[in-house]
């Protein structure tokens, strides 16, 4: 389960376009920061999907792309030309194709390396999608398929995509828009699939144009339901349309790391119901978390983004980046084992540790937290125009700065008299997954 939020230069208090997402994996489904520099490509060249061979273009655009380690595409990215993308897995009534294809993922970097512009990667997508198809295991450790959409943005615009199979709608968005895990786009688009209604109509879905809705029409019951994607998006639209014009990096930072709002809420609770800032828990419903969260500010000159590299964004530090200068330095490659130099997984130790008591020991770092993510933002914002190298070594100080505090965070954790422990089937779930991890017993 994903969450991907936008707001247009319309409600924002810069009047610049921002793109957020929460990439939600399973808990030992390691995510990472790479760079993919431009390029030319030989005529007659191919590249290596997930799972297929497609013809190459001519050119790439530089790409930064947050990715399961496993994964060819990217659950999240953006380009050199301020396009950034984040995709949702949805489940549609139409039945996936057996033979493998491009996964939602896939289409996502595809698009980013492609085009110059958010219309243009809609394109890019559509055309793939009519070619290829869209199929193939999306998990490590289990099987699941799925449908996808995409909110696509650029320093001056913002498209929703959504597909079901090789059927998909598009339309322009103004203000605020967010997707879940669930198809949002009802009886107005500006573009889609030839023969979009006339699926749905052959199907017995409806009867006719006139009674034609794509969410309602394409939606698998079960799936949706039970990913709770209608909850999620209308708290995102509410919290996002409550500071329509006052929107910031930091609203959708917020947004990001909303739990419902609840003053009460713990992440051991529920076998069921998923908040926007994703924890994993006991049971086949619950079984996936943040791994990794994006929020970009599409400045048209300076672009600047801000990563977490890690999962679980209520415990970790938004860090900023830009696609021209180089990333700091996070380790090794994170696998779904554990390694302590990974930026990952040493992240992870404080997010697990947490889980023992989450409110009483997450409030122990909570406000410096959020004081020195504050100065990041500002400092980053301010320096935006900054030479290359200046913006890269003021990056590297942030890594550096918030790997030396949540050392001290998880040190303090670690020791803290935990008090009233989480909920038992919530301890054993994790006991599984850090033991599957190798996680150390001692933390």
């Amino acid at each position: 389960m994903c969450d991907t939020v936008v707001a247009t230069g319309k409600v924002t208090a810069d009047g610049v376009v921002l793109l957020g997402k929460n990439s939600d994996r399973e808990p030992n489904e390691a995510q990472h920061l790479v760079h993919v520099p431009s390029a030319d490509h030989p005529a007659g060249s191919h590249v290596r999907c997930t799972y297929i061979e497609i013809p190459q273009v001519q050119h790439t655009y530089a790409v930064l792309l947050s990715k399961p380690y496993w994964i060819w595409g990217a659950e999240m990215g953006v380009n050199e030309h301020g396009v950034a993308i984040g995709n949702e897995a949805v489940f549609t009534k139409l039945p996936h194709e057996r033979q493998p294809g491009l996964i939602g993922m896939d289409l996502l970097r595809l698009a980013l390396e492609r085009a110059a512009s958010a219309r243009e990667a809609v394109s890019v997508i559509t055309e793939l999608l009519a070619r290829y198809g869209q199929g193939g295991n999306c998990s490590r450790y289990h099987r699941q398929v799925y449908h996808n959409s995409f909110l696509i943005a650029d320093p001056h615009t913002a498209w929703v995509l959504e597909t079901a199979g090789r059927q998909w709608a598009a339309k322009e968005v103004e203000g605020v828009y967010t997707i879940s895990n669930g198809l949002t786009i009802g009886t107005e688009w500006d573009l889609a699939s030839d023969d979009l209604v006339e699926v749905a109509v052959r199907r017995g879905w409806c009867r006719d144009r006139e009674e034609f809705h794509f969410a309602r029409c394409y939606s698998d019951f079960l799936y949706t339901t039970f990913g709770d994607s209608r909850r999620r998006r209308a708290r995102t639209m509410a919290l996002l349309e409550a500071q329509a014009g006052h929107i910031t990096v930091s609203t959708m930072i917020a947004t990001l790391r909303d739990h419902g709002g609840s003053p009460t809420w713990r992440p051991d609770r529920g076998l069921t119901g998923m908040t926007v800032c994703a924890h994993a828990s006991f049971g086949p419903i619950r079984r996936s978390q943040t791994a990794g969260s994006l929020v970009s500010h599409l400045d048209p000159a300076h672009p600047t983004h801000f990563v977490t590299g890690t999962a679980a964004p209520c415990t970790s530090l938004f860090k900023p980046v830009w696609l021209d200068a180089p990333l700091p330095d996070m380790g090794p490659t994170p696998t779904d084992k554990y390694d302590d130099a990974s930026l990952y997984w040493r992240h992870e130790r404080l997010h697990r540790l947490t889980l023992r008591n989450y409110p009483a020991l997450l409030a122990r770092y909570r406000d410096a937290r959020d004081a020195l993510e504050r100065r990041f933002l500002t400092e980053a914002l301010a320096m935006a125009d900054a030479p290359a190298e200046q913006r890269a070594t003021y990056a590297r100080e942030c890594f550096a700065t918030a790997s030396e505090a949540e050392a001290r965070w998880t040190e303090a954790v670690r020791t803290a008299d935990v008090g009233r422990r989480e909920r038992w089937l919530h301890r054993v779930a994790w006991r599984r997954w850090n033991r599957e991890a190798g996680i150390p017993d001692t933390m």
